[in-house]
């Protein structure tokens, strides 16, 4: 029932983000950068941690959970080191996630051939 819950959870939130895509004027950039930061207002508001729960991977796949993973990493990097953190806890936290995104999308430049659009 997990697989089902995190599916339609995970559907839910793309079919939405598709629908502000098509029906608005939002840029992509801008529509994603919409999304880190509300998981980062959600972690913050300590109502991300409860729909994680709830839907499992559904909730933690998409840029949601990328905000929440920052926000998490400055709190604890706060918490650690005081007001220097606000600068590191992030990029610590992401640092294995962003990785690996710039190394595969390297791989994957090479396997397919990548081409501006007109």
């Amino acid at each position: 029932m997990d697989y089902v819950k995190a599916f339609l959870i995970g559907g839910l939130l793309c079919a939405v983000i598709q629908i502000l895509l098509d029906r608005t004027k939002l840029m992509p950039g801008r529509v994603m950068v919409l999304l880190v930061c509300s998981g980062a207002v959600l972690g913050f508001c300590n109502i991300y941690e409860p729909f994680l729960e709830f839907a499992k991977s559904g909730a933690s796949v998409p840029l949601l959970g990328f905000g929440n993973v920052l926000w998490q990493g400055v709190k604890e990097a706060v918490d650690k080191h005081g007001f220097i953190g606000i600068f590191m806890g992030g990029f610590k936290a992401s640092a294995v996630g962003i990785s690996a995104a710039l190394i595969f999308g390297y791989l994957a430049s090479f396997i397919f051939e990548p081409k501006m659009k007109k």
